[in-house]
């Protein structure tokens, strides 16, 4: 883990990226929580559905809540091309690269023990070696590094296509003992077999796939991959914001169609899923490029920035810690008078205390990087 105390190269960043990666942590850290406590207030076909967004589909389907935890990945992805570029400049080896890869990777995966949070139980039981969203950032980097280190762009169009068929071809094909094939219930799919054969009593025990579906966390890895190659090109700006949105448009309707045949279901991270929260991803990035970096309308922005830098930090911090509780003390007097507005007011004075101490933290120009 690095701390960066100084600019350096930070002048040169894309916002548009900053600002994405923000906005995506802003719903976990605390945006969650501010729009389940508005819908709470008041029961209105508007409120119910915003709510019903808020929530996991569960199984097959796809809400806005669905998206947080693929556009991660797809950000990582994204940064990709802009960091391993900078170390092949500078002269880094592609050993070098591959023991800082290794390095990240371990990190990556021993953190998201620690946010699962029975790490100082000391008890092998309640330990899940593969069951975080860090973990699987980890799996999908570390496959993505390897495809963009060796291949031509081309190529990685095509593994990454690969990858999608492959994991179609294996879920519908291969017999689950005692279900048979193209099962793809929450029990009796071939990835939750595979997991449970693997990984025995280290296996999380919830319909989350894994070890089998690190083929799509890395393909959606390369959806950000690609994306990143894009905005790095000496294409046009309008060009780029054509290409990211034409191309986000593409993989919205091949996901929409292939779940026809095989569902889209974040669970199993299915081939369907990937291209079709990868289209919303790259139609974000699109928008947030063009108004941030094109347009260059940044002010409104800044918040989201201010969270950017920091993510893994304060992505950790708050799943160890819940900062509504220090909110509690400022707003804790208030909550007998203000009726239905409690979980509001709470969450929004969680948010607050979340973002100053971000805030503090990118004024000292304190960045935590792994």
């Amino acid at each position: 883990m690095n701390m960066q105390s100084q600019a350096g190269n930070f002048s040169q960043r894309l916002l548009s990226m900053d600002a994405l990666r923000g906005f995506d942590m802003f719903w976990i850290i605390g945006g969650h929580w501010i729009f389940a406590g508005l819908c709470a207030i008041s029961k209105n076909p508007v409120t119910v559905a915003v709510s019903t967004q808020l929530k996991h589909v569960r199984w097959e389907g796809f809400h806005f809540w669905d998206l947080i935890m693929p556009l991660f990945l797809f950000i990582v992805g994204a940064a990709m091309p802009f960091s391993f570029s900078k170390r092949l400049e500078r002269g880094d080896s592609k050993k070098n690269i591959y023991i800082h890869i290794s390095k990240r990777v371990v990190m990556l995966f021993f953190l998201g023990i620690v946010a699962q949070g029975n790490l100082l139980k000391f008890d092998l039981s309640e330990l899940h070696i593969y069951s975080n969203t860090l973990q699987a950032i980890a799996a999908g980097y570390l496959i993505a590094s390897v495809i963009m280190l060796n291949v031509k762009i081309k190529w990685q169009i095509g593994i990454t296509a690969g990858m999608l068929l492959l994991f179609w071809a294996l879920m519908s094909w291969i017999p689950v003992p005692g279900y048979g094939r193209s099962v793809l219930t929450p029990k009796g799919n071939l990835a939750i077999y595979l997991d449970k054969l693997l990984l025995g009593p280290f296996q999380d025990g919830t319909n989350y796939s894994w070890i089998l579906s690190s083929l799509t966390f890395a393909s959606t890895v390369m959806l950000g991959v690609m994306a990143g190659l894009l905005l790095r090109s000496k294409k046009s700006q309008w060009a780029k914001v054509a290409w990211l949105s034409g191309a986000g448009s593409g993989c919205l309707l091949v996901g929409w169609i292939w779940g026809f045949v095989f569902p889209i279901i974040k669970h199993l991270w299915t081939s369907s899923f990937v291209l079709f929260s990868g289209g919303v991803c790259l139609l974000l990035l699109a928008l947030f490029y063009m108004v941030i970096d094109v347009k260059g309308w940044q002010k409104w922005a800044f918040g989201f920035k201010v969270i950017g830098l920091n993510a893994i930090l304060v992505y950790m911090a708050t799943r160890l810690f819940d900062f509504r509780l220090i909110g509690d003390v400022f707003v804790g007097g208030l909550l007998r008078w203000i009726g239905p507005w409690e979980n509001f007011v709470r969450g929004l004075a969680g948010f607050a205390v979340i973002w100053l101490i971000l805030f503090w933290m990118y004024r000292k120009r304190t960045f935590i990087k792994i």
